[in-house]
């Protein structure tokens, strides 16, 4: 896990908005790390070193901007982005699967994706593709980004204003945070055969090398 202290100290409020912005709606930002970012930045406006109102100000209109620039990449390009070959930052397998998870929740979708690496990037350019009615995507869009972008700086807030010496915990908060946030996509996996066999196949393939 990188310094995402340093991190944020470094990139500071513009940094943190950037970050947001592309984890949320550009297709390339799925490996950003929005979740921890938003607990880190929390915890550090706790300790005086971020303002609070300004934090969460910038990370919810990072958040609904975002997904709002994802619906609208995907009414535009629409189902061309299904053509494009498997590269370094695009692979078919991501699309896909928030494609199942939008068609199963619909509208919903759009704020339970928040809490779901990569599949909250792709969920507002399905929306798009799909031409959900732009007001009805932005309500969904406006309680899904409070209640991430809000929530989690909130917490992290909170938990470093209360918690003693909570500096010396942070990491393994984090990485429970990122365990709960791909948990979901974990257990699909473990459920559905198709996946746990290209799984074992891969590797399977990486221990013959």
């Amino acid at each position: 896990m990188f310094d995402l202290i340093a991190l944020i100290k470094t990139a500071g409020y513009m940094g943190i908005f950037g970050i947001i912005f592309a984890e949320s709606g550009l297709f390339i930002g799925f490996f950003l790390p929005g979740d921890s970012l938003l607990f880190t930045a929390g915890f550090l406006a706790s300790q005086g070193f971020l303002d609070l109102t300004l934090l969460m100000a910038l990370t919810f209109a990072a958040a609904v901007l975002g997904d709002s620039f994802g619906y609208a990449f995907g009414r535009k390009v629409g189902w061309r982005i299904f053509k494009k070959e498997d590269s370094l930052l695009f692979h078919k397998d991501h699309l896909e699967r928030a494609q199942k998870f939008y068609q199963k929740h619909g509208g919903k979708a759009i704020i339970l994706a928040r809490f779901m690496p990569v599949v909250r990037t792709f969920a507002p350019i399905l929306a798009g593709v799909g031409k959900m009615r732009y007001p009805t995507f932005l309500f969904y869009n406006i309680i899904g980004g409070a209640l991430w972008a809000i929530g989690l700086t909130l917490l992290g807030f909170y938990l470093g204003s209360v918690v003693p010496n909570i500096d010396k915990y942070l990491l393994p908060i984090i990485a429970l945070i990122i365990l709960l946030s791909i948990l979901p996509s974990v257990i699909h996996i473990l459920k559905n055969k198709k996946e746990r066999h290209q799984i074992a196949q891969l590797v399977r393939s990486k221990l013959k090398l």
